[in-house]
């Protein structure tokens, strides 16, 4: 394992961080509550990353078993409790728990706590998950076909689990 090739190279440096206020307005809200704040999309970080905060209502909320050809994801549980499901098991995490799920690895998450909850969430490459997010609110309204071709442009292939 090496450091990547450069792609900066100047020799002094620039001024380029983009802060984020831990105030911000969410960007995204679903109608059940909860939704996401897009901390760093892949636009943003020139496709290296996207880095999202998912907050989850208490009420029961999450996808199913799924996997992704393209992307890895890791979560970050902030708060809360929130189950994992690694491929091979649902686990209970706490904040300071921690899941990588390389490209094609089957996960999923859910809030079954009856409390709020709250993780990071990291794509990498930084795939335009925000279409996907913004996308979710619309599934009820679609036929089934609809949702099928929504899935396969936003790589989340759906498994039995």
């Amino acid at each position: 394992m090496s450091y990547p090739d450069p792609t900066y190279f100047g020799d002094t440096g620039e001024v380029s961080g983009a802060f984020r206020p831990a105030g911000a307005e969410i960007d995204l809200r679903f109608a059940a509550g909860g939704g996401a704040s897009y901390l760093a999309t892949g636009a943003a970080t020139d496709g290296r990353f996207g880095l999202y905060r998912w907050d989850m209502p208490a009420t029961p909320t999450g996808p199913g078993p799924h996997f992704h050809r393209t992307i890895s994801e890791s979560f970050f549980v902030l708060s809360g409790t929130v189950r994992l499901y690694d491929g091979d098991a649902w686990r209970d995490a706490d904040a300071g728990d921690f899941l990588y799920v390389p490209p094609g690895g089957i996960h999923a998450f859910r809030n079954e706590s009856g409390e709020p909850a709250s993780m990071l969430l990291l794509f990498a490459p930084g795939a335009p998950r925000e279409g996907y997010f913004e996308g979710i609110r619309e599934l009820a309204s679609m036929t089934e076909d609809e949702k099928a071709d929504f899935y396969l442009r936003h790589d989340n292939i759906w498994v039995e689990g």
